[in-house]
């Protein structure tokens, strides 16, 4: 038959839907091991990654992470040169002490120096101790046994006397002249240490019964002691009652210890006698003999002791105390002291003579010492 006639091309067909993935195919032999690609530039530092995992464990449905052991690497390139100093660094804080370096070795001797100039005098020292008793040999001066002798000196004011010189103070302490009870009394020998008592107590002593029962303070104890002067105010008044109120009228004393022999001298004038030959004075005074209280209980002095030669004379001269715990001065307390020779002797022819005063007692009534 004859050719028919050429058709036109047609319209394109509509595309048609993707198809589905097709099935993982098997995986292919490895590759030959490339060469190494040139370093790659410095990435860019990563935020910090979570890692739920423990160490370095592969995650869920991932390969493992540790690759394989890469060959060495090549040789690093050549030193480069030294660079230039930096700039000086800011100064450091202080370091810690060092330890003790060691002791060096000892110089050489410097040479001598030139001799300095006389310096200023120094102060005075201080007394030296007392220096031990010399040999006892013929004496112009003190006659000396080289035993300890020791006396007591009253100031008859409420000031601690001081010692004679040569001799060395032991204690002080108030002055008692004797003491009283039931009618008996028990004098104090004024230039002994016992006549110092270190404490004042208005009734030193206890009266004892044969039962073991000792009391303080009776109605018929009494203490005699020196007195202060100047005092005429207080002797018209009411007994004393408190040490406080005492003590100002309670005359001071001190002991001494010495290398000396003492005795008193006595002029039986208002004159001071000399010392015998080879004494030296301690003190002058006026001749003290004796005291008695209202009970017609007193008691003297030696007067050939220090204790009969009083520095002062005032009258009282002494101030009562009673075991009630009060003191006071009694009008029927008496003193009794040497007279001055007169002529006529008194008590010879009349009555004798008085003295009205302090004044005329002293420069005309008394013996001194």
């Amino acid at each position: 038959g004859s050719s028919g006639i050429n058709a036109e091309y047609g319209v394109p067909g509509v595309s048609g839907s993707k198809g589905t993935k097709g099935e993982t195919g098997d995986r292919g032999p490895q590759g030959y091991k490339g060469e190494y690609g040139p370093k790659g530039d410095l990435g860019e530092k990563g935020e910090p990654g979570v890692c739920p995992c423990d160490g370095n464990a592969a995650g869920e449905g991932g390969e493992d992470p540790t690759g394989d052991i890469g060959e060495a690497g090549k040789e690093g390139g050549q030193k480069g040169e030294q660079g230039s100093p930096g700039p000086i660094g800011p100064k450091g804080n202080p370091g810690l002490t060092g330890l003790p370096g060691m002791k060096g070795v000892p110089g050489t001797a410097g040479n001598q120096g030139i001799k300095g100039q006389k310096g200023d005098a120094g102060q005075n020292g201080k007394p030296g101790n007392d220096g031990k008793c010399g040999d006892c040999g013929n004496t112009a001066d003190w006659p000396c046994s080289c035993d300890t002798h020791v006396i007591a000196r009253h100031s008859q004011t409420d000031r601690v006397p001081s010692c004679p010189p040569h001799w060395v103070e032991l204690y002080s302490g108030y002055s008692l002249v004797y003491f009283e009870s039931q009618g008996y009394g028990l004098a104090q020998d004024l230039g002994g240490s016992g006549s110092c008592m270190e404490e004042f107590q208005v009734m030193p002593f206890l009266q004892c019964g044969s039962r073991n029962v000792c009391q303080h303070g009776q109605r018929t104890d009494k203490s005699f002691w020196l007195t202060t002067n100047g005092q005429d105010d207080i002797k018209a008044m009411a007994p004393l009652k408190t040490e406080d109120d005492i003590l100002p009228y309670i005359s001071r004393c001190v002991v001494c210890s010495g290398v000396q022999y003492t005795m008193a001298r006595h002029s039986y004038s208002n004159d001071i006698p000399d010392c015998p030959q080879n004494f030296e004075r301690l003190w002058a005074g006026y001749s003290y003999l004796m005291v008695s209280g209202g009970g017609g209980v007193g008691g003297g002095q030696d007067l050939g002791g220090i204790g009969s030669c009083m520095e002062n004379f005032f009258l009282p001269s002494f101030i009562e105390c009673v075991g009630r715990g009060m003191c006071s001065y009694y009008v029927n307390n008496l003193d009794y002291w040497l007279a001055a020779k007169k002529d006529p002797v008194p008590g010879m022819f009349g009555m004798g003579n008085i003295y009205n005063g302090l004044d005329q007692i002293q420069n005309e009534g008394l013996s001194r010492c």
